[in-house]
């Protein structure tokens, strides 16, 4: 009834209406004060993205600090990333650190996305241009206590390949962090929140950073929010 070029103009606008556009998304995961025995400081994650349901440009960045100190750690990731199913993207691409000294750069291999349960969860292998191969693990929950307030526990882990001494990481597992956040969603798209952060170091990373003069593990109590748009 309708003729070929009919058919391919329809079926094109119907891919348009499902899903074949372009969009955005700015995250602003923890803006947070880390409250500290001896060692206060701040921390800040975000991340976003540019483009489909299948492909995006994904950039990450996180920075860590003293108040009275340059950044301990600051890193910058662009990505492409590509969805492997509904649930699951895979992510390849450059990571980039300023702090610490030396600066470095990575390539990058991992996979974002949503687990089973309802746990968002980031793992990733980095490769640095010194040949310096390491991990990170990233998982978090979001348990729904009322429809504003939410408790978030969540849990990274990291680990190398070797020893890295001139940054103070030794191999095998290196760090773990386990932190639990309570927010109140004043909108969906703003929310301050309070909660705890316990980090810990092992093995050489440990004994690096005692060298060094610091504390092998800390609690902190956290103060921020987090954002999106």
């Amino acid at each position: 009834m309708f003729g070929t070029g009919v058919m391919t103009d329809a079926r094109g606008i119907l891919r348009r209406e499902h899903g074949d556009i372009t969009t955005y998304n700015v995250l602003i995961d923890q803006m947070e004060s880390r409250i500290t025995k001896g060692r206060d400081g701040y921390f800040v994650s975000a991340q976003g993205w540019y483009g489909g349901d299948i492909d995006r440009l994904w950039l990450k960045s996180e920075i860590e600090s003293d108040f009275r100190e340059k950044p301990e750690q600051a890193e910058v990731q662009a990505l492409w990333s590509h969805a492997l199913d509904p649930w699951f993207n895979l992510q390849t691409g450059i990571r980039y650190d300023f702090e610490p000294s030396p600066e470095r750069a990575h390539l990058v291999v991992g996979i974002q996305g949503l687990a089973p349960y309802w746990f968002e969860v980031d793992g990733a292998l980095f490769l640095s241009d010194r040949g310096d191969l390491t991990a990170r693990f990233e998982a978090e929950y979001d348990q729904r206590i009322t429809q504003r307030l939410i408790l978030q526990p969540r849990v990274e882990v990291d680990f190398a390949l070797q020893d890295v001494p001139e940054i103070g990481v030794g191999s095998g597992l290196s760090k773990a962090e386990v932190g639990l956040r309570l927010r109140y969603e004043i909108v969906k798209e703003f929310a301050p929140y309070i909660g705890v952060e316990y980090n810990e170091t092992f093995g050489d990373t440990a004994r690096f950073e005692r060298a060094a003069g610091g504390d092998v593990s800390h609690l902190s109590f956290v103060v921020g929010i987090r954002a999106w748009f």
